[in-house]
């Protein structure tokens, strides 16, 4: 079953944030766009690269209005550590929240079960909780931020203008498209 158009699942858990460990749940991700990003685990080899490319498109992110969550099967804890020990995490200015009970990665379908990890899965989620994208690969890939600032854009141009549709390619200015009949067979 797919999660697009859902809300949230109820959680509750904690993060390493700006040096201090913060709550972060359901209710945390309404008000504002949110980009949860989660990754199999800390200290691992793909991850800091993806932590450090989201620390550099933090301020991208943040002039859209769009938290980001960092989130491993770790514990909040392994999060500091993480974050004062690896140059590339510790660019992290966002929440790196923890799952060590695996609530998150089962609700969004990214636990691997033989393993107690998750897979790379990244979820745009609107101010009212509802999943708008959902990006699921495989561990040995890495994602570019780019990409998912381009899907938010396009997710938060929908958002302001109902009836409108991003095609292929789109970016932020780019023409879009009103679905009607009389596209249908002409594009």
């Amino acid at each position: 079953m797919s999660l697009i158009n859902t809300t949230v699942p109820a959680f509750s858990t904690t993060a390493f944030h700006n040096g201090k460990f913060v709550p972060v749940s359901d209710a945390s991700l309404r008000g504002e766009w949110s980009v949860l990003v989660f990754m199999p685990a800390a200290f691992t080899f793909n991850c800091p690269t993806e932590v450090e490319d989201a620390a550099d498109s933090y301020a991208e992110f943040q002039k859209l209005g769009a938290e980001v969550y960092i989130v491993t099967t770790d514990t909040h804890f392994s999060h500091k550590v993480w974050h004062e020990t690896s140059p590339a995490v510790g660019k992290a200015k966002f929440p790196l929240v923890g799952d060590p009970t695996h609530q998150l990665t089962r609700g969004f379908g990214v636990h691997i079960e033989e393993e107690g990890l998750a897979l790379r899965g990244t979820f745009i989620i609107n101010p009212e909780g509802v999943i708008k994208t959902a990006e699921i690969h495989d561990n040995a890939i890495a994602r570019d931020m780019k990409e998912t600032l381009r899907k938010l854009k396009a997710a938060q141009f929908v958002a302001k203008n109902p009836g409108q549709v991003c095609p292929a390619k789109w970016n932020e200015g780019a023409k879009t498209l009103t679905p009607s009949l009389d596209l249908v067979g002409k594009i």
